[in-house]
């Protein structure tokens, strides 16, 4: 039987509260998604668990196949190059384990909102981006709705 294990990986930090924060992420994750699901964390650079210990974490959790999310807004170097780079190197030691790396937060709609309310303004529209639209270069952006209009950012 397949089991799926997801693997969150950060920057890392020499912030203790930083890190911690991922961990209280996972336990949000692990605590939101089905049972059977290993839910473990990993830092890029700076402190354990690394990229590969947290790989095989998920593997002695039993998982046949890894789901690595980048918890980056952004696509960068970390994201594109870095990361794929140390999830093969730490997949060669469990050749029967499939893995896959996923795109990293980036823009979602859920964002604005979350944005708005850290920043003490009332959100008038929640969860939906129909009429919304971006003008801004969709080479750039991953958003279905990017390049396509003026949302009247200023």
């Amino acid at each position: 039987m397949d089991s799926r294990a997801i693997l969150l990986v950060d920057h890392g930090s020499r912030s203790a509260e930083s890190n911690a924060r991922l961990d209280c992420v996972a336990r949000l994750v692990a605590w939101s998604v089905a049972d059977g699901v290993v839910v473990r964390t990993a830092h890029l650079e700076l402190l354990p668990p690394t990229v590969a210990e947290g790989f095989s974490a998920c593997v002695a959790g039993g998982a046949t196949e890894v789901i690595v999310h980048p918890y980056f807004l952004g696509a960068g170097r970390h994201v594109t190059r870095d990361l794929p780079r140390l999830v093969a190197e730490a997949a060669q030691r469990f050749p029967s384990v499939r893995y896959r790396i996923t795109a990293p937060l980036g823009v979602h709609p859920d964002l604005g909102p979350i944005i708005l309310e850290r920043c003490g303004i009332p959100v008038a529209r929640r969860g939906e981006t129909l009429g919304f639209v971006c003008p801004g270069d969709p080479a750039a952006c991953d958003a279905p709705w990017c390049g396509r209009g003026d949302p009247g950012y200023r």
